[in-house]
């Protein structure tokens, strides 16, 4: 495609909503946000020419705004595929957060062991390998292996975006990575299907015979066809947004407990039905992780151990 201009954003899809609400669950002290990003802003780090959208600006300082504004006190910034694998407005991110944010960097085999160790420094501490095919070109499986192999000394682990659908002809290669794997969303399951149907059970069956393997059991908006609103029988001051998500979170984060994690997607890019509150997404957490054990493990214990070992308790 010919990119666009950095500043003509992706006609129909939206920005972040800019005046959240203050959720009404009260996130266990040191509660970790594991997945969320920065865009530029485009004029400081150019967006890559190669991208398939180009989103709205939202910077370090906007995304630490909301951290403190929900009461996160970390973050796990994620790079984002309109950067490519330029990852500087990633990496700015983290040097400026005093510590309190680590990364998820996007690289080419072609990076050397010295911008490894740099990226290591400034807090990378993982790579992202995305296969949704409307995001992004294919990268040959080869090309992964080895950028994977290349990481696992340092620690880091893979993180893999995919969907549920793929997930049949991508099993090789995912049960064959040397590392960690954390996956996005719970692989984005079709929620419209039975949460112990042959889809999800695929899914559950790969955590299940890999210790390895890891969940995200974040972006509801992205996944829910009923969108946000009550539960039967619930007052709107109760209410679980995206409820046809809640079965199929609940389920991993109770039969994996010690392998999951949580993060709000901000600034939610590609999404043209809605835009969610980010309020909101942080008050869907006790209905998928309902007893203080679980939500402690979700947002603290999980994400420490795996971004901050050297703090992990």
């Amino acid at each position: 495609m010919t990119a666009a201009a950095p500043f003509e954003k992706t006609p129909g899809w939206l920005d972040w909503t800019a005046n959240p609400s203050k959720p009404r669950f009260a996130l266990p002290a040191g509660s970790v946000d594991a997945h969320c990003h920065v865009f530029g802003p485009g004029a400081e780090f150019p967006f890559a020419p190669e991208r398939k959208y180009t989103p709205c600006d939202a910077s370090k300082a906007q995304l630490y705004a909301l951290r403190d504004h929900l009461g996160f006190a970390r973050n796990v910034v994620v790079q984002a595929t309109c950067h490519g694998a330029d990852n500087r407005a990633m990496v700015d991110a983290l040097v400026h957060s005093n510590g309190m944010a680590r990364g998820v960097a996007t690289v080419k085999r072609t990076i050397t062991d010295a911008e490894l160790q740099a990226l290591h420094a400034a807090g990378v501490r993982g790579v992202r390998f995305n296969f949704v095919k409307r995001l992004v070109d294919f990268t040959p499986r080869d090309e992964l292996m080895e950028i994977a192999s290349r990481i696992a000394p340092l620690g880091w682990h893979v993180v893999i975006y995919f969907e549920a659908v793929d997930l049949p002809e991508l099993w090789d290669f995912f049960t064959a990575l040397p590392t960690t794997v954390v996956v996005d969303h719970m692989g984005r399951p079709d929620v419209s299907l039975p949460v112990n149907g042959p889809q999800f059970e695929l899914f559950v069956k790969l955590m299940r015979e890999h210790a390895n393997v890891w969940s995200k059991v974040s972006c509801p908006e992205r996944l829910s066809i009923t969108g946000p609103k009550a539960l039967p029988g619930q007052t709107s001051g109760e209410q679980a947004a995206y409820r046809d998500v809640v079965p199929f979170a609940r389920r991993i984060v109770e039969t994996f407990p010690d392998r999951v994690l949580w993060g709000t997607d901000w600034p939610h890019p590609n999404l043209k039905d809605h835009m969610p509150d980010d309020g909101l997404l942080v008050d869907f957490i006790p209905h998928i992780a309902t007893t203080p054990e679980l939500q402690r493990k979700l947002l603290v214990a999980n994400p420490m151990r795996l971004y901050w070992p050297e703090e992990a308790l």
